[in-house]
């Protein structure tokens, strides 16, 4: 059942949602090669905490981290490590989750670790242009496969390849809600989308094959091929027949500056 939120509920998302902006925002002040993935997984932690509220993943299934981090191969749900040290050339999706007044925010973003290559410059724009096109088609009356084929296009036209594993989901009270969100399908196909519905978008795209291998830990999804993966998420709100991005890359915009693609 897909449950739709009143106008008071929608404004508790945004908060939720905004405050993981502004944690992303906090880790892109760390994210310079020698950090390791656990340092960052703390500075999340605390800033949510010193925020009044409490990390939506930790704990979540199991999950022993406050974000999850997920490096170059790595597609999602990578779990901070210690020993997960970043250098120069990595790419680091990184993917946050607040609860906040009972609703929930999340969003990722994937960060370049000082200088990338310029192919790998192109999979970050191209990831999150989709997030963009797939927004776009989030207006009342279409469907969830309006969302899903703009995705899909926008990557395969530039020759990557497009994860069919995980997707895109409902979000309010709990993380996981109605409707599915896939990054794949077709026009008129899906649930319909009506004023009031509070989904993610995430588009987990491939430099190269879509295909993907699942990790012994339970958690880390990787490329089968081993190249780049990138991953960038917003939550929105269909509200006056149109998408709202509840969350927001602003502030991490604002700390990136001209490193901001």
């Amino acid at each position: 059942m897909i449950n739709l939120k009143t106008t008071e509920e929608i404004f508790l998302m945004r908060e939720a949602n905004q405050l993981v902006g502004r944690t992303l925002a906090e880790i892109a002040r760390h994210i310079t090669p020698g950090v390791s993935t656990l340092q960052l997984d703390k500075i999340a932690h605390d800033f949510i905490c010193d925020h009044g509220a409490t990390p939506a993943f930790l704990g979540y299934g199991g999950f022993p981290g406050s974000i999850c981090t997920s490096v170059n191969d790595r597609v999602v749900h990578g779990i901070p490590r210690a020993n997960d040290i970043l250098k120069e050339g990595d790419i680091v999706s990184v993917d946050c989750g607040t609860k906040l007044n009972g609703f929930t925010g999340d969003s990722a973003y994937t960060f370049a670790v000082g200088q990338v290559s310029p192919e790998v410059l192109s999979l970050l724009r191209t990831t999150k242009e989709s997030l963009y096109k797939g927004i776009e088609q989030a207006v009342s009356g279409n469907r969830v496969g309006h969302i899903s084929s703009a995705v899909q296009y926008h990557a395969e036209k530039a020759g990557y390849g497009v994860v069919r594993e995980l997707v895109g989901h409902g979000i309010g009270r709990d993380m996981h809600e109605s409707p599915e969100v896939p990054n794949y399908g077709r026009k008129g196909t899906g649930a319909l989308l009506r004023n009031g519905m509070c989904i993610c978008i995430e588009p987990m795209i491939n430099m190269g094959s879509k295909n993907v291998v699942f990790d012994n830990d339970g958690w880390t999804v990787r490329t089968k091929d081993g190249k780049y993966s990138a991953h960038f998420e917003h939550c929105i709100a269909i509200t006056q027949g149109r998408a709202e991005i509840l969350s927001s890359f602003d502030y991490i915009a604002e700390v990136l500056g001209d490193r901001e693609f």
